[in-house]
């Protein structure tokens, strides 16, 4: 409970130092809402077009938007130095800042920094599921249920990758496009893939977890594929926490000398 109120006082810290500047705060939101916009208006162009494919009309693809949209934004509203800005950290022996406070290291690093543009992802994905039509209450419950599991695993996928800073040096870049690679797969319909790529999404780059699975969730309206998503993001969470400790072990302190005010 301690941990949680400090989560919470730090998201706060956060939102209140990102509206300190309001026009900067708004645009940020404001452009994000237009950039998911335009690339969404390449799907409507397409199934407009060529209607099904492989099981997957308009319907599924604001429903696949609006589950990726939300919980990406909500991983990166709270947890904003997740991917390459940890590695950025770890590279530059900025880790010692959060090293002598007595916190989960983890969670004080990953959390103590917000990306306020993806408040403009979290009123798109909102928006974006009116348009499904799934008004039943049960379904609303399980996608709001299944973006917060997708959150967590962003998050998680987010602190492996900006771990490798610790084994493989700056890695700012890589884990950014880590990060990248696994929120592009995971806006495209998962039937789309066949064979070693279709493995590739449940295993290494687990973007059918972020993506197609929460769509068959709330679909189906499967409360045990829920669980087993649930499961996914405590073994991705549990994996994340042994590779950044793990890391820590092999941490070099920076000499770089930083005023955090």
């Amino acid at each position: 409970m301690n941990e949680l109120k400090f989560l919470r006082t730090l998201a706060g810290i956060n939102l209140a130092s990102a509206m300190e500047y309001r026009a900067s705060f708004i645009s940020q939101i404001v452009g994000m809402f237009i950039n998911n916009g335009i690339y969404f208006v390449f799907w409507l162009i397409f199934f407009d077009r060529f209607g099904t494919v492989r099981g997957y009309n308009i319907g599924e693809i604001y429903l696949l938007f609006a589950i990726v949209t939300l919980g990406y934004g909500l991983a990166y509203m709270f947890a904003g130095n997740t991917g390459g800005s940890l590695a950025y950290l770890i590279a530059q022996g900025r880790l010692d800042y959060y090293l002598v406070f007595p916190r989960n290291v983890l969670l004080h690093v990953v959390f103590s920094r917000m990306v306020v543009s993806t408040i403009g992802d979290v009123t798109f994905g909102l928006i974006a599921y009116l348009f499904t039509g799934r008004f039943h209450p049960l379904e609303i419950g399980l996608f709001l249920l299944s973006a917060v599991f997708v959150a967590l695993i962003l998050v998680a996928f987010g602190v492996m990758a900006g771990s490798l800073a610790f084994f493989l040096g700056n890695t700012q870049y890589a884990s950014q496009q880590l990060n990248m690679t696994m929120l592009t797969f995971a806006l495209y319909p998962n039937s789309l893939f066949t064979g070693a790529a279709r493995f590739m999404l449940y295993t290494i780059v687990p973007a059918a977890f972020v993506g197609a699975v929460p769509v068959r969730i709330v679909q189906e309206r499967n409360g045990l594929l829920l669980l087993g998503l649930a499961g996914v993001a405590a073994l991705m969470w549990g994996l994340a926490t042994a590779v950044f400790y793990t890391g820590l072990r092999r941490y070099e302190s920076g000499s770089a000398i930083n005023v955090n005010v």
